[in-house]
Parts: C-alpha cells; sequence; structure tokens
C-alpha cells in the first residue's frame, strides 16, 4: 500500500483521491487554528509559494484532538487561515489523528514514521509535559504528539520524513528543498 492508496474528504466533504498527487512533492501536516504552533502556517505558505511551481503540494488537516484548538466548521476553519495566513494549499476535512477513528491514511503515516522526539527548544519545554500526560509512554510509540505533525512524501510517493511541531521551520524548508531537487 501506497499513500496514493487513499482517498481522503476536501473540505466540502468531496472524495479526493491522493493518486491526484502522483508525482508531487508532499507535505502532509495536521493543524489547528487556536494552537500556539498556529503561527506555521505562514512559514508553510512561504515554502509552497516558493516550491508549488517546482511541484509540491501541501495538505492540510484540520485535527481537533489537541487541547480542542481547532475549533469550528471546515468553513470556518478556512476562512480563519485564508484571512489571517493568506493559505492557498488545499485544505481537507477535520479528522482524527490518533485514537479509534484515526483516519486511514493517518494510520499509515504513523506505521511508516517513527517518533525522534521534541528536541530541547522554549517550545518542547513547554509541550512535553502536556504531552506526557495524555500519553506517558508518548517517547515509545508513533502517535501524533500535537498539532503541526509534518510528513514529507517525495515525488514517488515514498514517505521520506517526519517533523514534530517543535521542529524548525527552517529545516522543514529544507528538507522540502531536497525533496524537489531530487
Amino acid at each position: 500500500m501506497s499513500i496514493y492508496d487513499f482517498t481522503v474528504k476536501d473540505q466540502q466533504g468531496n472524495d479526493v483521491s491522493l493518486s491526484d498527487y502522483k508525482g508531487k512533492v508532499l507535505l502532509v501536516v495536521n493543524t489547528a487554528t487556536e494552537c500556539g504552533f498556529t503561527p506555521q502556517y505562514a512559514d508553510l505558505q512561504k515554502i509552497y509559494d516558493e516550491f508549488h511551481d517546482q511541484g509540491l503540494e501541501i495538505l492540510d488537516f484540520p485535527c481537533n484532538q489537541f487541547g480542542n484548538q481547532a475549533p469550528g466548521s471546515n468553513d470556518d476553519i478556512h476562512t480563519f487561515c485564508t484571512g489571517r495566513f493568506g493559505i492557498t494549499f488545499p485544505q481537507f476535512d477535520k479528522i482524527d489523528v490518533n485514537g479509534d477513528d484515526t483516519a486511514p491514511l493517518y494510520r499509515w503515516l504513523k506505521d511508516h514514521s517513527t517518533f525522534e522526539g521534541l528536541g530541547n527548544g522554549p517550545m518542547s519545554l513547554v509541550l512535553k509535559p502536556i504531552v506526557k500526560k495524555m500519553d506517558p509512554d508518548y517517547k515509545n510509540n508513533s502517535n501524533i504528539k500535537w498539532n503541526f505533525t509534518k510528513f514529507l512524501i517525495n515525488r514517488d510517493g515514498a514517505l521520506v520524513a517526519r517533523f514534530e511541531p517543535t521542529k524548525k521551520m527552517a529545516q522543514v524548508r529544507e528538507a522540502v528543498q531536497a525533496a524537489i531537487e531530487q
């Protein structure tokens, strides 16, 4: 099974086959509009603007599982993101990324990636105790830890990197550029 075998719902509830993105570099991200990481939308849009014409697509999946930080409807979320951050990349239906109702795409992403830690920056120090309270064994599983976890998929559909929300966006940009240039 590959990423191209999945069908997801767009923000209007229509089916979208991820096979439509064959040959593209994909950055798949679970987002929230009321999170401390929400300003990453601006960084994501800059990356999208820089690399979209070279084959990058960012696939935005709102998720309300972490601190109820993605309230509202798909339309509310889209209005906020376009108005506040000017995003132009595709947004999809709100989903679950962990638990019994995990979206099949996210089950596959987690099954094909490894959690490599939250780092030691200021946001990491804030996030670690919150994540540990939610999942005492968080260091030993591939569950999504928080909003704005990103997955980089190369043009062949292979998952090549996972970035926790605490990863510097400059490092995400560098990895996207490397995948574009391959």
